[in-house]
């Protein structure tokens, strides 16, 4: 009967470090629903693996660590998700231009996997995902600045590859 003696020392932990959690997790992942998600699965997980913390003194750590690393793992599926866009379906047109339309994109497929993989992920989000510079920069985790000196030199490069002239 472990579980039953653990579960009143769970439940004032719970009572204790949630609100604590709840706002450090808000914080990092900016949507109350998610952040109640996130403090959840740490709750679970130490109700999982109560008997690996040796130190009690050392519980706010474990909390605080296990938030973070949580809500690290929602932000990257939260990326991967908002980075995805599934396959256009163009309208319906002639077979040459269907046929013509695939040849192009293939060229341009083949010019974005040649990229460095930042400028390849800054003109995907970018002519893609439809994503703004600031939404890019947030996104990758990089400056804005930086996205505009990838999205520059990757459209050089591509254009390049596909044989486009580009003014100066």
């Amino acid at each position: 009967m472990t579980i039953c003696a653990a579960a009143p020392e769970l439940s004032e932990t719970y009572l204790r470090f949630r609100p604590w959690l709840l706002r450090l997790a808000l914080g990092l992942v900016d949507d109350p629903a998610t952040a109640e998600d996130v403090v959840q699965d740490v709750f679970t997980g130490l109700h999982r693996h109560r008997d690996g913390l040796r130190d009690p003194g050392a519980l706010p750590g474990y909390l605080r660590t296990a938030t973070l690393n949580r809500a690290r793992s929602v932000l990257r599926r939260r990326r991967t998700e908002r980075a995805y866009v599934p396959p256009h379906v163009p309208d319906a047109g002639s077979a040459e231009s269907m046929a013509l339309m695939s040849g192009e994109r293939r060229g341009v497929a083949a010019a974005l996997h040649a990229l460095p993989p930042r400028q390849r992920e800054v003109l995907v989000l970018r002519y893609y995902g439809d994503l703004s510079e600031a939404q890019i920069a947030e996104t990758t985790g990089i400056s804005r600045g930086s996205v505009k000196s990838a999205a520059s030199r990757g459209l050089r490069s591509v254009s390049s590859m596909l044989g486009v002239r580009t003014s100066a």
